[in-house]
């Protein structure tokens, strides 16, 4: 990336990072908020009509730009996390969450991460969602898929090595990186990307037949395709296609078909796994400082 490049990602950043550009999903009702890591509100809604469970899908304006950014802006400081049940497969609870301010934290990725995809596979969440659901019996639970993040599971794409455990990616890792270099072209991604949504989106429909009350489906941020000349998610940048996630609501239909069978290990894997690179030193290896 060229040093102007660079310095128009500050720049943005330098602005978002004054900004209050979002609605917080405890301003909302719901008792089941299921997030879809990385999901663009356009990309929810261009399947919605094949999804027996999503009727109209509105789109909101995000807390954050990137999971870390939306982790803090959400529950930080928030007292309803004392009666909020999470579970989640995103790494980054390790470094912005506190375990003892929720009712239940069950960072999944710490025992059921999947080496050979990159990525904690949707049917983990759900399974310990379901269990967790039926132990505590929560006033919200809140469910963080990472799908349709890359790497896309049921399409993948040559040069993605998938996420890690460690924070860490070389800059060649990552389909963003390749779609600025021009190596693949947005159709492909596009497509994969669809079929990330749609692969997760079968986890969610037992998840949804096995819990009660209002189910609300959103996302932490979306991913951008070249708009402002930026890919990826990165932190801090208040581009409106970026912070545009989806919002959909259904009912809980509590059929209790599903039987989980995850039994995390004991004790519970506690070490933080992230050391001190700077936020500049963590985009850079994730590829999100990006420009045409």
């Amino acid at each position: 990336m060229s040093r102007l490049g660079t310095g128009y990602l500050r720049c943005l950043q330098a602005i978002g990072r004054r900004m209050d550009y979002g609605e917080n999903v405890y301003g909302r009702e719901w008792d089941v908020l299921v997030v879809l890591d990385a999901c663009r509100a356009d990309l929810l809604r261009s399947v919605a009509t094949d999804v027996d469970f999503l009727d109209a899908v509105e789109t909101v304006r995000s807390v954050g730009s990137s999971s870390s950014e939306w982790l803090e802006n959400t529950f930080g400081g928030r007292a309803e996390t004392g009666r909020t049940v999470m579970v989640t497969g995103n790494t980054w609870t390790d470094r912005y969450l506190e375990a003892d301010a929720f009712a239940a934290l069950d960072e999944v990725w710490k025992y059921a991460w999947d080496d050979d995809l990159g990525t904690v596979r949707p049917a983990t969440i759900t399974d310990r969602a379901i269990a967790l659901d039926r132990e505590h019996d929560p006033d919200r639970l809140v469910v963080h898929y990472m799908q349709p993040h890359h790497p896309f599971v049921p399409d993948p794409i040559a040069g993605d090595d998938g996420m890690a455990r460690t924070g860490s990616h070389s800059n060649d890792a990552n389909p963003w990186v390749l779609l600025r270099r021009g190596e693949i072209t947005t159709e492909r991604v596009r497509s994969a990307y669809r079929a990330n949504l749609e692969y997760v989106l079968a986890e969610v429909r037992t998840l949804v037949e096995n819990v009660t009350g209002r189910v609300a489906i959103t996302a932490d941020h979306g991913n951008l395709f070249g708009e402002w000349g930026l890919y990826g998610h990165p932190m801090h940048t208040p581009v409106p296609a970026l912070l545009a996630v989806p919002w959909a609501e259904t009912d809980g239909q509590g059929r209790r078909s599903s039987v989980p069978t995850l039994e995390p290990p004991e004790p519970l894997p506690v070490s933080r796994i992230y050391g001190a690179e700077t936020d500049s030193e963590r985009l850079a290896a994730l590829g999100y400082l990006s420009t045409q």
